[in-house]
């Protein structure tokens, strides 16, 4: 019983004495270190590091093996460039670490022999990433197949990532147990997917997923594996020169999750290519549409799927500047008070109701949906100038 105390209270006191050696280190010219990769040699877990944008690091490639770690940008966002180097083979950061949270901290230049280089590759258990922007990579963000792993991208903008060849993303997720990406800007892959989602349970919320006119992106959004999928008040473009005709794809790889729910609800999502399909979708899902708003050409579903008050595809769904991607709703659009309503989607479960609260602001912001009265299809609720 002795023995067993004793080894407690060393517990206790290593718990104790961890937390309270964790500190604040900074990072940059004049600073305590001049580096983010020496900054990473020297935390330990539950540290906050701070990274002066006023530095330049070029090359600077780091691993990061800590849990409960902080690292953000401060004095404007510090940018990490390849430029030729590259951690473990892998990406710009490797993370090893458990619930690392990363904030305002630019990423571009990854690339590695493989041709499967990223931004930031991460190999933990538990990541947020936050006010962050991923460009030129061949991925923006590439994660491992942890089942017990939870992502969290928010606020940030993945541009122009892939390698080419249609295997690298702007963000490739593994299979892990959750990934959520609200609140982003999302553009521009390379011939690879904007978003891929291998995922048990993946939420992609109130986002701006678009190749505008000169992207050559496959899909938008590609589920391969199905899951409990989540797809709410995004606003979706697919451009005259993306590489696949598919928009959102579900189970296309085969569905081999225990459940196989797609729910998608309250988006906008314009085709800009002369024929497409707006949604493909593995037989055997359980599948809802529903208060989707779709503009431009092309058949609406292939698969297997529950429609509900979706609008489209129309030529002219009365958005307000569709050729400048500006796709809130005009007076005239036949979208407004269209849609199932708030309390409707309450009754279908799952909290349905709580997604429709925001919607996407430009540029990875988000701003409440004032809805009065019926809710209105789309990503958008329409609100007069000015508001």
């Amino acid at each position: 019983m002795r023995f067993i105390t004793y080894i407690c209270m060393t517990v206790l006191c290593f718990c104790v004495c961890s937390s309270a050696l964790a500190a604040l280190i900074q990072v940059g010219p004049g600073k305590e270190f001049v580096s983010p990769s020496a900054a990473a040699e020297f935390a330990v877990d539950g540290d906050v590091v701070e990274i002066d944008a006023a530095g330049r690091y070029d090359g600077d490639v780091a691993v990061w093996r800590q849990n409960n770690l902080t690292i953000k940008g401060v004095n404007g966002r510090p940018h990490i460039r390849g430029t030729g180097r590259h951690a473990e083979g892998k990406a710009l950061w490797v993370i090893k670490g458990s619930n690392i949270t990363v904030e305002n901290i630019e990423f571009s230049g990854a690339a590695v022999p493989d041709q499967n280089g990223a931004g930031i590759r991460h190999e933990g258990r538990g990541l947020t990433i936050r006010y962050c922007y991923f460009h030129h990579n061949e991925n923006g963000l590439l994660s491992s197949s942890d089942p017990k792993s939870r992502i969290l991208v928010e606020y940030s903008e993945f541009s122009h990532n892939g390698y080419g060849k249609g295997f690298t993303h702007n963000i490739y997720i593994g299979r892990i147990e959750r990934f959520i990406l609200r609140y982003s800007y999302i553009h521009h892959a390379k011939i690879g997917h904007n978003v891929k989602s291998r995922a048990e349970e993946t939420l992609i919320i109130n986002n701006r997923i678009m190749d505008e006119d000169d992207g050559s992106s496959s899909y938008a959004i590609d589920i391969p594996n199905g899951g409990l999928t989540y797809i709410i008040g995004n606003v979706i473009q697919q451009g005259p020169r993306t590489e696949n005709w598919t928009v959102i794809a579900y189970g296309a790889e085969g569905l081999r999750k225990s459940a196989n729910h797609l729910w998608v609800i309250n988006n906008t999502i314009v085709n800009d290519r002369s024929r497409g399909v707006f949604f493909r979708i593995a037989n055997h899902s359980k599948a809802r549409l529903i208060n989707n708003l779709l503009v431009g050409k092309g058949k609406l579903l292939e698969g297997e799927a529950a429609e509900s008050h979706n609008l489209g595809p129309l030529r002219d769904a009365g958005l307000l500047g569709k050729t400048q991607y500006d796709y809130r709703l005009n007076s005239s659009s036949p979208a407004i008070d269209a849609g199932l309503s708030v309390g409707e989607l309450q009754n279908l479960g799952d909290g349905l109701d709580q997604f429709t609260r925001f919607e996407y602001k430009h540029v990875t912001d988000k701003q409440l949906r004032d809805i009065s009265g019926a809710i209105d299809i789309g990503a958008y609720e329409y609100r007069e100038l000015g508001d």
